[in-house]
């Protein structure tokens, strides 16, 4: 897994209109190949009637999976713009669809290219980038009475909180930095007056707003 990486915060569209066409970008997060190729083909039957279905993803670690399609646009002017947008923003695990409606006006070729390079950079900025980073979970139950004040002091020293579950008591699983790990639990000890059990519950990914 990796430790860290940016990616886009969430499915969505966005649209731009150049010279009266369309440009409607499709965006998904896709960790394996066939996600992002039936997200393609779901677009692409959603938008049958439309000029074009141009797509590209980046997958993989270390950006092993990558395709970029014009689908009819002339070549190397749409898909593979909307590929180096995904390359130059240091994206991984990404999808895009930009559907085109014609609109009458021909762009030529270097209208096409910055067309489809605008409606994916806008598209990603508009919808937000992510940067996931691999954590420790670490599992802290206490008293109802305790728990406001805790979960205080964690939002003061910054930090970040996973989930919480209440049963006969509460327990809050918090987002903490390998290396941070001992560190913590000592705070955490003495923030309670050792009124807390905790258990590391494995590893996952923590998402902080990049745009």
């Amino acid at each position: 897994m990796m430790e860290k990486y940016l990616t886009i915060k969430e499915a969505g569209q966005h649209e731009i209109i150049i010279e009266k066409s369309r440009f409607i970008c499709s965006v998904i997060r896709a960790e394996d190949e066939k996600t992002a190729q039936d997200f393609i083909q779901r677009i692409k039957k959603e938008h049958w009637n439309a000029s074009h279905n141009c797509s590209a993803y980046i997958i993989g670690e270390r950006d092993q999976f990558q395709k970029a399609n014009d689908d009819g646009e002339p070549s190397g002017t749409a898909g593979v713009p909307m590929l180096e947008v995904l390359k130059k923003k240091h994206l991984k695990n990404v999808a895009v669809v930009v559907t085109r409606y014609f609109g009458g006006v021909k762009l030529g070729a270097g209208g096409l290219v910055r067309a489809y390079g605008n409606s994916v950079s806008e598209a990603c900025n508009a919808i937000g980038i992510v940067e996931r980073s691999l954590a420790i979970i670490i599992s802290c139950t206490l008293d109802y009475s305790a728990h406001a004040k805790f979960e205080n002091a964690l939002e003061q020293q910054n930090y970040q909180i996973a989930n919480t579950t209440f049963t006969d008591k509460v327990t809050i699983d918090v987002y903490v930095d390998s290396p941070d790990v001992s560190n913590f639990q000592e705070w955490a000890v003495n923030i309670t007056n050792g009124q807390i059990k905790m258990h590391e519950s494995g590893e996952k990914y923590r998402e902080k707003d990049v745009i």
